[in-house]
């Protein structure tokens, strides 16, 4: 017997069909990725010095940031120190030298400083994501402080919220259109974690909304994806998940919030995500890792699946994916032009990765050909255990572009001679 379907079933079925294909834009991704190009050294292309305190034993830098925090013209480093729960800034002087101040005690092991004229009193603050415990907890002992920056080099540490989940990502910006600067905030928690707006309804007074309900954010990205002039924000989520959510806004902070992108890999392992335009279209795209190793697994290490992709953002909520190449435990990627040849390169670490073995790669910079065709070359093999890492141009906008890396030394293996707590990457002298 012949089955009819009758042609209402069809149009209907064809419209379900693509409303949903069209909530992700790479449903299902390999579970195994295979290398495109060839693997290539750059070893002499930057030199690291170490500054700040000295190494110590097995440090636990979680995030790194430059910002020039007394607006002095020469850009600082801000970090966090998550095993000694300090934020810390170190001041850049005009003869090259960095003098490491703590400005955040008791900072509950802070993981990601973000600067933003929060008071909007015309000096840079720091907003900082707090986990309290980094490593796996269902505990709600997140929180979130304000470095309020009182000029001439004073600080104070200002509460904005606790006892939420662990919180991994605070972004500032003004999503509602009233001159106030709101929060964007990614909670990993464990089990549970949220996604949430805070607007800002007066000075230092902020309302919460939850936009999503799950464990696992790792970053929180802002900017403006659909083009419609209102600030949106994009979260990674990790855990069992494994999704890229967009938050679509009005103008007016109501949300529309959709999955850009999803792997059905449960052990993908995303790690980091930033906002760049890699193909210089004018729309902003998403760069991200999966490589992460933080976790109940005993030995986290490199797995086939690690590494380094972008979403293209093809306007009105829509990404393509793309594999921009392997790379076993990556994480913090970014997008800077390293060869200086107009075009985006993208660099990231390795920060779970097979540490006995002398050539476990720690960074390594993908080149772009100019039609976002992207070419490994390995930058270090050591030191290991590097964990955050950003780009700038220390001494103003004409100076050379050094990298800055942290290191936290989460798993064993520990190597003598190769462990780091902050480095800068400088291009050696001509």
């Amino acid at each position: 017997m012949m089955l009819r379907i009758s042609p209402c079933l069809i149009l209907v079925l064809s419209v379900l069909w693509t409303s949903c294909s069209e909530q992700k834009t790479e449903t299902y991704t390999p579970r195994f990725a295979k290398e495109q190009t060839a693997v290539m050294e750059d070893l002499s292309r930057f030199k690291s010095r170490h500054i700040g305190k000295e190494v110590g034993d097995k440090p636990w830098i979680a995030h790194v940031n430059p910002i020039d925090l007394n607006q002095d013209g020469l850009m600082d480093i801000v970090a966090c120190d998550a095993k000694l729960n300090e934020v810390v800034w170190i001041k850049q002087f005009a003869d090259g030298r960095f003098e490491e101040i703590v400005i955040g005690e008791n900072m509950r092991a802070p993981v990601r400083v973000e600067p933003s004229d929060i008071d909007q009193d015309g000096d840079t603050d720091l907003i900082i994501s707090s986990m309290s415990v980094v490593f796996p907890n269902n505990d709600k002992i997140g929180a979130i402080f304000v470095i309020e920056n009182l000029g001439n080099e004073t600080f104070e540490r200002r509460l904005i919220i606790e006892g939420i989940e662990r919180v991994v990502d605070t972004r500032a910006a003004d999503f509602d259109g009233d001159g106030l600067l709101d929060l964007a905030v990614g909670q990993f928690g464990y089990d549970q974690g949220e996604v949430r707006w805070m607007r800002q309804t007066a000075p230092w007074e902020f309302e919460s909304e939850i936009l999503l309900s799950l464990s696992g954010t790792v970053n929180v990205c802002i900017d403006d994806y659909d083009g419609d002039g209102s600030l949106d924000f994009a979260a990674i989520v990790s855990q069992q998940w494994e999704e890229i959510h967009l938050f679509l806004n009005d103008g007016k902070g109501n949300f529309r919030s959709q999955v850009i992108w999803g792997s059905t890999n449960e052990d993908y392992s995303s790690s980091g995500m930033s906002s760049a335009d890699v193909n210089q279209d004018g729309m902003p795209d998403l760069v991200f890792t999966n490589g992460d190793g933080f976790g109940p697994n005993p030995e986290p290490g490199p797995k086939p699946w690690h590494g380094v992709q972008w979403l293209e953002n093809r306007g009105r909520g829509f990404f393509k994916f793309h594999r921009i190449g392997d790379l076993g435990g990556a994480y913090s990627p970014i997008s800077v032009d390293i060869d200086e040849d107009g075009d985006m390169d993208i660099v990231a670490l390795s920060s779970f990765n097979n540490w006995n073995e002398p050539k476990a790669v720690s960074m390594a910079w993908f080149e772009n050909d100019g039609a976002q065709r992207f070419s490994k070359k390995i930058l270090t093999y050591t030191p290991t255990h590097l964990l955050t890492l950003a780009s700038a141009r220390m001494q103003g906008p004409d100076s050379p572009l050094t990298l800055i890396t942290g290191g936290f030394h989460a798993y064993p293996p520990y190597i003598e001679d190769k462990t780091s707590r902050i480095l800068i990457w400088e291009k050696p002298a001509e």
